[in-house]
């Protein structure tokens, strides 16, 4: 089985290009306070640029319904992330609004809570029809994404992640082209996500980094 691979918070069409051209399946774009965060009008100049074959994800945090559609119409978008703990009824109207096919990830911080509700919040969106897939990050008092910082991943498999492929987990947070290999050997997970570990600066990526992760995921994948 093949795993899915993004490379979050491009800022410029050179990146995106780079991500898509090493071999992501997706290239994410942030539309929420953060170094790494772009405008509608930004991402809507790049996307149509970008292979029709690599998914280009919209990541929000805090958003209302109208906000993400608009911003999924004017940019092109294929699928969202919805970075918070969004209304459960929130991804079915965006299915309503935006069609079936649009790509909707859901998520969760391990250790920021006991692993229970996480794990039972996991369930919740597996049996979902409305979401795609469930992205597993770090979190710190400052920040719900981009953190640069790994979560426990022994534990994680323990609990989380038990399940991970059937239930479609994206391991993120803290990877990098020097980890991702072995996150993959412990998690298992059915994707990774990397934003700030292929970074030259915040909002800026690192061509040979890029290349590395998705040839070192790619690699651990295949080594299962």
């Amino acid at each position: 089985m093949s795993i899915w691979i993004k490379i979050c918070a491009n800022t410029s069409l050179e990146d995106a290009l780079l991500a898509a051209e090493a071999g992501a399946d997706a290239v994410g774009f942030v539309f929420a306070p953060s170094p790494r965060r772009v405008s509608a009008a930004q991402a809507a100049a790049i996307v149509p640029q970008l292979p029709a074959t690599v998914e280009k994800i919209g990541v929000f945090v805090d958003a209302a319904l109208e906000e993400i559609v608009s911003t999924v119409e004017a940019c092109g978008l294929t699928g969202v992330q919805l970075h918070f703990d969004a209304d459960s009824e929130l991804p079915a109207r965006l299915h309503q609004r935006l069609g079936p096919e649009l790509r909707i990830l859901r998520v969760v911080h391990f250790g920021w809570e006991s692993s229970e509700p996480q794990t039972a919040r996991i369930a919740d969106y597996a049996q979902s029809p409305h979401v795609d897939a469930v992205l597993v990050d770090s979190r710190t008092a400052m920040a719900v994404g981009g953190t640069g910082v790994a979560f426990d991943w022994t534990a994680a498999r323990k609990t989380l992640f038990q399940d991970a492929r059937a239930c479609k987990l994206i391991a993120a947070g803290g990877l990098n082209p020097a980890n991702v290999a072995e996150a993959i050997a412990i998690l298992r997970p059915w994707g990774v996500d990397v934003a700030s570990g292929v970074e030259a600066a915040p909002g800026r990526k690192d061509p040979a980094k890029v290349r590395k992760f998705v040839a070192r995921a790619r690699a651990g994948n295949s080594a299962l």
